[in-house]
């Protein structure tokens, strides 16, 4: 699935990873690929399975 980076960097800066969010938004791809770019985001302390639900889980809606 793919996830607009916008919407990443600004779970991690609600979860209070500053430091993380910037170095992610360096990083990471304007769209970020949950498969092929797991292991980058596990980096950053991501879970791409978390990711799915959070974003897909409201009837395939990102959440906003």
């Amino acid at each position: 699935m793919q996830i607009d980076k916008s919407m990443i960097l600004d779970l991690l800066r609600e979860r209070g990873q500053q430091d993380q969010a910037s170095q992610a938004e360096q990083e990471l791809p304007d769209q970020v690929d949950t498969d092929q770019d797991s292991g980058l985001l596990q980096r950053f302390g991501l879970d791409p399975q978390e990711l799915l639900q959070r974003f897909m889980g409201g009837g395939g809606m990102p959440k906003l």
